[in-house]
């Protein structure tokens, strides 16, 4: 029965925590139960408030289960129902059978912080997480989970926050026993793609620049050929705070079309071009995200108060 239940949990992490960005590597997806499938199906639809009763109705038979606390505050978050969402989460806390549920559950009451950008309260349930990281001796975990609190803090525009958590992602993930040479130049790219932004966004062009020249010279070695889709984010990032906003809008295009973060920072080059009926085209796609990481915590209510806006 712990095994089953341990397979369903991880699953449901694994699709919640989906990675569109260029952080939260999910782990390998398992067999999921038909409630869960069923569930994700309405939320693909857009029936966020019946895929929440559908997983309600399972709650009513089974109040532990983990897969299904979790499933509704997902779905909670999306609907900007946090604090709903977080009773949930911690029902799955409480009654997480093995140290790796726990961690996975504090990990999604972090996440709905995110989606209220709340740096603090992010980090201080990402900080139980690498906790749990650090007696595993998971050093490249470490790093995963540092560097997605990094960037919950840097898309709530708290930079010097995100600043310390990315520098500790990287220098964690360095901390791997006998690591490979493209591991180092794996963790050594994300850095300077987080230095760029974090410049970019400080104003600081000259040497958001550097980094990404720096970023470049590392992708170039080819250790980590698919981190290359990452690369036009930056510098369409880099070139939308730089006010440059042609040549963010031609590499915001090659970059990953289905990330709803990158959704929105189209939608937004597209108003500074003038071009609304575009960016009301991203500023949907981005609403409609049904992931539970970064990208769509951001993405999400960012995205409908645009449309919102838009609409006026």
């Amino acid at each position: 029965m712990r095994a089953t239940i341990h397979m369903v949990f991880s699953a449901l992490i694994a699709f919640s925590l989906a990675p569109t960005s260029l952080f939260a590597q999910a782990p390998a997806q398992r067999q999921q139960p038909e409630f869960i499938k069923q569930g994700q199906q309405l939320m693909r639809e857009g029936k966020l408030e019946e895929a929440l009763a559908h997983y309600r109705q399972t709650l009513q038979s089974s109040p532990d289960s983990l897969p299904a606390n979790v499933a509704a505050g997902n779905v909670l978050d999306l609907l900007g129902r946090g604090d709903e969402a977080r009773k949930y989460f911690q029902k799955a806390v409480d009654v997480a059978d093995t140290p790796e549920h726990k961690a996975s559950a504090n990990r999604a009451i972090a996440m709905s912080y995110a989606f209220e950008a709340n740096c603090k309260k992010a980090a201080e349930y990402e900080q139980k997480v690498l906790d749990y990281y650090a007696v595993a001796k998971d050093f490249f975990q470490q790093g995963e989970i540092a560097d997605e609190a990094a960037r919950v803090c840097i898309d709530s525009g708290d930079l010097d926050t995100a600043a310390r958590w990315y520098q500790l992602g990287h220098d964690s993930g360095l901390k791997e026993p006998d690591i490979k040479p493209a591991r180092v130049d794996l963790w050594n790219f994300r850095w300077e793609h987080a230095q760029a932004r974090i410049a970019a966004r400080r104003g600081n062009l000259a040497a958001a620049q550097e980094h990404v020249v720096a970023a470049k010279a590392i992708l170039d070695k080819g250790s980590n050929p698919e981190q290359a889709l990452f690369f036009p984010y930056l510098r369409g990032y880099v070139a939308f705070y730089a006010q440059d906003y042609k040549t963010a809008q031609e590499e915001l295009l090659k970059a990953n079309q289905n990330d709803p973060f990158i959704q929105c920072l189209l939608g937004q080059t597209y108003e500074k071009l003038g071009e609304k009926e575009k960016a009301i085209e991203s500023y949907r796609k981005a609403a409609a995200a049904t992931a539970h990481n970064p990208p769509a915590a951001h993405a999400v209510p960012f995205a409908k108060k645009k449309l919102a806006s838009l609409a006026g």
